[in-house]
């Protein structure tokens, strides 16, 4: 990559508060380089020592890594165990059994909380409807579910009895869940009613008819459905169950069965895709040994934390950091069903207060959006709560520009709690590239170093390394037990998308543009290799031209940068701009639009300077906060969007950017 990248230098760095990185459970940078020193001197032995620390296995394991069929990796294969047991039936005789383990605030504002002992209680009964219902291991069981306790039971169920779960985001359309379904050859559909969100009720299992009805379905034989509101919805005679009708009569009861550990725990399909979905299949042992260890590493979990992932379960945040990884761990942790600007653009600061939360993971989208309500109204600003319980904020989804992360340490973490600028993947199953709270000094805009036994780097495209101060490509040279198995029904996918030949076929091509910083090797991500112009033949990130862009912090609060063909330039830098105050038009944006192209001149370089500007009050993104840029290049390229928007926030969006200033 052009040196023109690396042009947004961050010099800011924020060292560990000295008496809560005693405490921690990886202490100091030593502690740090002790762990991938044992990890590069043995390392079969480093995550064998591992799996046994932090698992409980029904027959324990002899082999840790087979390598003989790569790239299909397998990690404690002839070792047993399951995955519900190790998030709920491992609690119980401890004092975990009678802790809270979830604490449950409705859209409405009403709160329930469930201990350890209860939520074993439930997802056994489920469990057991699930078996008399003839669903065994190895079946497919598709859930869409809205973010209440009941989806996570219904993934724990489906774990206790050796089914594979296959959940999908409650706000894809019916066509979507279709395609899942036929892919994955689902026996069944835990789904709801309706859902809750921001005041409304939204329809699921209206959605869930319609995707059935398009053929092709045959394989479905039951659809539970779990009645979240009292409005009725349509129920399919000797198809249809409630929940009530489903759990009549089942024992509380129902002893987990241990699966081999490469057995199938889940398949998430991604999002976004265009053609036929990319299913995702991770593993029992490998994927659960990762979301459990990194939720004590990179949270540095202690047994009195109050955990909040704001992530829906329908992504692979909500599966790892919700469903799994803080059970695992024993930990109290927070759902929400709604959003963040409901009832006010203050409800998560709020939510942080009431429940004494002092662990917060959220999305950059998220905190830029909330930038922008609480610089327009002070009601709703994180001043005022109290958060003076936080002791750990953290970031996902995609990189957050340092102007943001400033933001969200000065205002929400109150410059004492550190942020983890968390980079993973659904692929990775896990946190990748990370700092650890009690040891990492911190860089706004990075996510540092990689976890111990993360050998993570950055290559050409012949996957040669290349010095730090340059771009490249993220790779990690070495399988790791929560990696992607392969893409379900789909192995030669599997190895073309992540282990080109082109780089020897052992190199995990993860996607994305990364660069390591010259002075301390800290990898920042430049944006998905799709995401990188090619603009009068020099390449250019996307992510840098759009933390240029969010740098103006006088005007702009969210900024999407794409491309779209140039007869000049080959390609042409479009950015679509969300500013602090009203929409301009006519002069006042050409004279704004000029404004933001010098500020990206002098901050990165002329050949940045975006050639399109266009202003709108909103950016398209799925109801997690996600923005949606694959619709941005059909915008940016005058073309009809013809892609489903039915997981958009606000579809509308896309007319107002249509517009040209």
């Amino acid at each position: 990559m052009n040196a023109i990248e690396s042009v947004l230098i961050e010099n800011r760095v924020f060292a560990p508060n000295a008496v809560a990185a005693a405490a921690a459970r990886i202490s100091g940078m030593s502690a740090y380089d002790a762990l991938c020193a044992e990890a590069e001197r043995d390392f079969e032995g480093f995550w064998e020592r591992l799996a046994r620390a932090n698992l409980v296995w029904s027959k324990p394991f002899t082999k840790v890594l087979d390598e003989s069929n790569a790239p299909f990796y397998k990690w404690f294969e002839d070792g047993e165990l399951n995955a519900s047991a190790n998030c709920l039936d491992k609690h119980m005789g401890t004092p975990v059994e009678h802790k809270t383990a979830v604490i449950f605030e409705a859209d409405d504002g009403a709160v329930t909380r469930t201990s350890y002992r209860e939520l074993l209680s439930r997802v056994s009964q489920f469990a057991n409807a699930l078996l008399a219902d003839g669903i065994g291991k190895g079946d497919r069981v598709l859930i869409y579910m809205p973010m209440t306790l009941e989806g996570v039971i219904a993934m724990q169920a489906c774990a206790r009895i050796g089914a594979t779960h296959s959940v999908v985001f409650g706000g894809f359309s019916a066509k979507a869940l279709h395609e899942r379904i036929i892919d994955a050859g689902a026996v069944a559909v835990i789904t709801a009613n309706y859902q809750r969100r921001g005041g409304r009720e939204l329809p699921l299992k209206a959605i869930v008819d319609e995707g059935l009805a398009m053929g092709g379905c045959e394989t479905i034989k039951t659809v539970f459905v779990y009645q979240r509101t009292a409005n009725p919805c349509n129920m399919v005679a000797g198809r249809d169950k409630t929940f009530a009708e489903a759990l009549a009569g089942q024992s509380d009861n129902c002893p987990a069965l241990a699966v081999g550990a490469e057995h199938p725990l889940f398949v998430l399909y991604t999002s976004g895709s265009t053609g036929k979905p990319k299913g995702v299949q991770h593993s029992t042992g490998g994927y659960l040994l990762w979301a459990k260890l990194t939720m004590d590493w990179t949270f540095d979990l202690q047994p009195s934390d109050v955990f909040w992932c704001t992530a829906d379960i329908g992504w692979i945040t909500g599966h790892s950091y919700v469903a799994y990884g803080p059970l695992a761990a024993g930990a109290t942790q927070i759902i929400y069903e709604g959003v963040p600007t409901f009832p006010n653009a203050g409800r998560f600061w709020q939510m942080i207060e009431r429940h004494q939360c002092t662990i917060f993971y959220t999305a950059p989208t998220a905190i830029r959006s909330l930038i922008k309500a609480a610089e327009s109204d002070a009601n709703v600003h994180p001043a005022r709560s109290n958060l003076g319980s936080l002791r750990i904020l953290g970031s996902v989804g995609e990189p957050i520009n340092p102007e943001a992360w400033m933001w969200y340490y000065r205002n929400v973490g109150g410059e004492r709690c550190p942020i983890v600028d968390t980079f993973w993947q659904t692929e990775t199953g896990g946190h990748m590239i990370t700092p650890l709270p009690g040891a990492t000094p911190l860089v706004p805009g990075s996510c540092t170093l990689p976890l111990p036994g993360i050998m993570a780097a950055i290559v050409d495209e012949a996957g040669h390394d290349i010095a730090n101060g340059t771009g490249g490509l993220l790779v990690v040279k070495r399988p790791w037990p929560s990696m992607i198995r392969t893409i379900w029904n789909d192995p030669e996918r599997f190895k073309k998308a992540y282990f080109p030949t082109e780089m020897g076929g052992k190199l995990y091509l993860a996607g994305d543009g990364a660069v390591r910083s010259a002075d301390r090797g800290y990898f920042r991500i430049t944006g998905r290799i799709d995401d990188v112009l090619n603009v009068s033949g020099h390449r250019l990130g996307t992510m840098e031209i759009e933390s240029a862009l969010v740098s103006h912090t006088v005007l702009v609060a969210e900024a999407a940068v794409v491309g779209r063909p140039d007869d000049l330039t080959g390609e042409a830098v479009c950015a679509f701009v969300v500013l602090k105050g009203a929409r301009p038009t006519g002069d006042a944006a050409a004279a704004m639009a000029k404004e933001l192209r010098d500020w990206v001149a002098k901050e990165i370089g002329p050949l940045a300077k975006p050639k399109d500007i266009r202003f709108a009050e909103n950016l398209p993104k799925t109801r997690s906060g996600k923005i949606m840029r694959r619709l941005l290049r059909s915008v940016a390229k005058g073309e009809a969007v013809t892609q489903d928007t039915s997981t958009l926030e606000n579809p509308a969006i896309l007319d107002q950017l249509g517009q040209a200033w």
